[in-house]
């Protein structure tokens, strides 16, 4: 005989006593919200002040940075002083990014009077959201957009020209865990350069080259952790003013592609003629870019095509790099 669903201790998700209230669609939106920004790093390495009201995909959010104030000399009493108007520089970020997530449940309603499902189903789409979610933001950041001019390449320093941060072609040799060091060094003198204040600096590696700094003696000396940070974020600690974070999502290119996204087959690459392996390494302040995400929808509805109902919800998000110069870039590599 055919078994009769759902089955009480199968294994699937027992709801019983049933739950016949209503689906608060809100209650998941708020849950999910909380829990995504727990989880993802976009918190850490971008401004999210101007989230705003987000509602839908196509919303359109107006950022006001700071003019740049002119000094002038005073040359003493009697000195007639020169007045300007500043005008704020105001960007538009396009609130024009989607992922959503659609799940099948035997009895939501049911599901929503047990708070540990609706934990555990919320925890696991916020995880799935920030993974989404930062794959596409970094690609964007780092390689659609990018760090200044001065700020990557082989010639890297806005006053000196100075310091290697690879290329394509040439990435830096990461063989050796000095070499880590000196990229990040490189890294920061770039920043330096451009006037970037040291408050707030961050760095992103991947988990290779984490593996390869901590063999440093200055890395064990001075890396300091939150064990409770690095399991969410991936935050491993502070090393010569950047707070250090550790993510699988950098963009990566191999022999002949271009770079594609962390989650991305780096054959999926289109032609790049000359071009070695490579993986990314940034480093920037939340000056650099600006994000903004919202749980826009949540809701319940009986699925047409099997037996049982579905919870489905929305993540609309924007980004963009705002100050390039607070932004910089490394290729690096091991030798071929």
């Amino acid at each position: 005989m055919a078994a009769v669903f759902p089955v009480v201790g199968s294994g699937a998700f027992d709801t019983n006593p049933s739950y016949s209230s209503t689906f608060i669609p809100q209650l998941w939106s708020q849950k999910l919200n909380a829990k995504f920004y727990a989880n993802t790093m976009m918190t850490e390495i971008a401004n999210t002040d101007w989230e705003g009201e987000i509602q839908n995909q196509g919303d359109t959010i107006t950022i006001r940075t700071a003019p740049s104030i002119t000094i002038n000399d005073y040359a003493g009493a009697g000195t007639t002083l020169q007045d300007e108007v500043p005008v704020p520089i105001t960007v538009d970020m396009q609130i024009n990014k989607g992922k959503y997530f659609s799940v099948q449940v035997n009895d939501v309603l049911a599901y929503q009077a047990d708070m540990d499902l609706m934990n555990m189903f919320t925890e696991d789409a916020a995880k799935q959201l920030k993974i989404a979610i930062e794959n596409e933001v970094f690609f964007q950041y780092f390689v659609t957009e990018g760090a200044a001019t001065a700020n990557k390449g082989t010639t890297a320093g806005a006053k000196s020209g100075a310091y290697n941060l690879g290329s394509d072609s040439a990435p830096i040799d990461q063989a050796t865990p000095a070499n880590v060091l000196k990229t990040i060094l490189r890294m920061s003198a770039a920043l330096d350069e451009q006037n970037v204040p040291e408050d707030g600096r961050w760095l992103i590696m991947t988990p290779q080259d984490r593996h390869l700094l901590m063999q440093t003696d200055i890395a064990q000396a001075y890396f300091t952790g939150d064990a409770a940070s690095t399991i969410r974020t991936g935050k491993v600690g502070m090393l010569d003013r950047f707070t250090v974070y550790v993510s699988n999502l950098l963009p990566k290119g191999t022999t002949g592609k271009q770079l594609v996204n962390g989650l991305a087959a780096t054959s999926s690459g289109g032609s790049s003629s000359g071009a070695k392996p490579r993986r990314m390494m940034v480093a920037g302040t939340k000056a650099a870019c600006s994000f903004a995400s919202q749980i826009s929808k949540t809701e319940q509805l009986r699925n047409q095509t099997d037996f049982g109902d579905k919870v489905r919800g929305l993540a609309v998000y924007g980004r963009k790099v705002l100050k390039n110069e607070a932004l910089v870039t490394a290729l690096v590599g091991d030798p071929s």
